[in-house]
Order: structure tokens, then sequence, then C-alpha cells
């Protein structure tokens, strides 16, 4: 079975024991690692892989082909996508008015978060450049760029490439919605038996749990230019109780994240039946 999905600790984390051939009954992975703007893209190839890590924020173009799997995904709190300057803390974030900022992938959920932040704090827009997320840190330390949407560990090292935060998106949404921010999601071809994918998946995410030595190897292995304990700081930010079942909050955030979007024309309408 094709699968494709970050080298991002989380995700090798979670998938550690599927790849590993440690879950009994589940089929054999072939796995392509890939940023999140690759993932987001490949779902909508003739022949993409039958499961995918894509942002929710993609999650709108590919239901018809797709189901989300409810579980091995990222939702969360305390864990959104920040936006970076290098010129302080204390400027006006309607100063960010024309200039250039770096993206992680226009189809992101850090970018549909900024799109509404925007809506509100920048209204006169911004110059837009997409970019490898681990690239943005440093075209904004050089002033390559103007300022940086980031997203995983950056959240945790920006401060070495001497940046200052403007704006914690994760802050901002669960100010305006009590609810955790929907991040990454797992899905899954239509095609397939979903409920086996989501037992297998969610055996995947328990055998970590009750085993976290075991992946240390793995997840360094993909992870880049990361020690072990910053990746520790991003597994246990991103994996948590939503990872295993996204319940009733979970499936309340992404129906507001996706339902906001919509309103202000930034993804198509979802028919929210069709998440479950």
């Amino acid at each position: 079975m094709k699968i494709a999905f970050s080298p991002c600790p989380n995700d090798t984390f979670v998938f550690h024991a599927w790849v590993h051939g440690l879950i009994p009954g589940a089929p054999k992975l072939d796995v392509t690692y890939a940023d999140i703007d690759i993932t987001n893209y490949l779902a909508l190839q003739p022949n993409g892989p039958e499961v995918l890590k894509i942002s929710y924020a993609a999650l709108p173009w590919v239901l018809s082909q797709y189901a989300l799997v409810p579980c091995g995904g990222a939702l969360g709190r305390g864990c959104g996508p920040l936006v970076l300057t290098a010129n302080g803390s204390d400027i006006d974030p309607a100063q960010l008015a024309g200039k250039r900022v770096a993206v992680p992938s226009e189809r992101s959920t850090a970018y549909l978060l900024f799109r509404l932040w925007m809506a509100q704090h920048v209204p006169n827009g911004v110059e837009i450049h997409v970019m490898p997320f681990h690239e943005i840190m440093p075209a904004v330390r050089d002033g390559k760029i103007d300022a940086g949407l980031v997203i995983h560990e950056a959240r945790f090292t920006y401060p070495s490439y001497r940046l200052t935060l403007l704006a914690d998106l994760g802050e901002w949404w669960e100010a305006e919605t009590s609810l955790p921010i929907p991040l990454g999601a797992i899905i899954a071809h239509r095609s397939l038996d979903r409920e086996a994918i989501t037992r297998w998946t969610r055996a995947s995410v328990e055998y970590a749990w009750t085993h976290p030595e075991a992946s240390q190897d793995y997840i360094l292995q993909h992870a880049q230019e990361m020690d072990l304990k910053v990746a520790q700081a991003h597994i246990d930010l991103y994996v948590n109780q939503f990872t295993a079942d996204l319940g009733e909050e979970g499936y309340a955030a992404i129906e507001s994240l996706l339902g906001k979007a919509a309103e202000e024309g930034l993804v198509p309408k979802v028919d929210f039946q069709a998440l479950r």
C-alpha cells in the first residue's frame, strides 16, 4: 500500500510501527516522505498514494476521492503556526501590508489561519511567497523576506535565528473559537476499507505510545538537523488525544475552520456529512 507523509517527528512517530511491520494484519507500506506542500497536491493526482497525510486546508479539494481517517493526524492546542519577523515584537501587524511573507504552502492550515487572521489585522494584504518550511526562518533572518509563517519545530527553534514573534495564530484561533487547531489530516482513498485503515493507524499510534524508545532512530533518521530533545518536544506537542481519535471536539474544530474559510471564499464549501 502506498502512503505519503512528512519526515517530521510526529508523523514518523505515529507510523513507525506500521512502516516496520509491527501491526498484525496490516499491509506492507511503500512510503513517500514529502513536505506538506507536496502531499497536499499528491492527493489530487490520478494515481496518488492510497493513504496520505495532508493539511486540513486541502481537504475540501479531495473529499470526493478520499475519506478522512479519524485518527493519526494532528490537532491540538498551543501548537499553532507563528508569524515571525526580524524587526522586533512591537510592530503593528498592519505594517505587514504589501510586505513579502513566506508561507509553507498555499493549501496548508497555517496559510488558511493566516488568511483568516489577516482579514482582521492586515486587510490590505501581503505579497505571498511559498517556500519549504525549513527555508523560511533563514530567509527572514537574512532579509530576503519581511516575515515568515512557520510551523512544526520552528516554534522551539526560532529564537536561535534571532527572530521575534509577531503573532501566534494558534492563540488567536483558540481565543476566537475555544476549539483546538486542525492541522494535519490522514486520508484514505474511498476504494479502501476505511475501518481497516483506521484500525491499523490507531494500532500504530498506540504502539508508539507504549514503546516510545522504539522509534527514536527512525525519527532522527528523517528529522532535519534536529536533536532528540527538540524532536521529543515536537512529538509531545502534536501527538495527543486527537491523534488517537478525533472525537466530537475534533470534528467541531474541523467544521469550524472549513466553514469559516468557505464563508471567506478561501476553500470550496464542504458537506460535513462527508467527513464522518
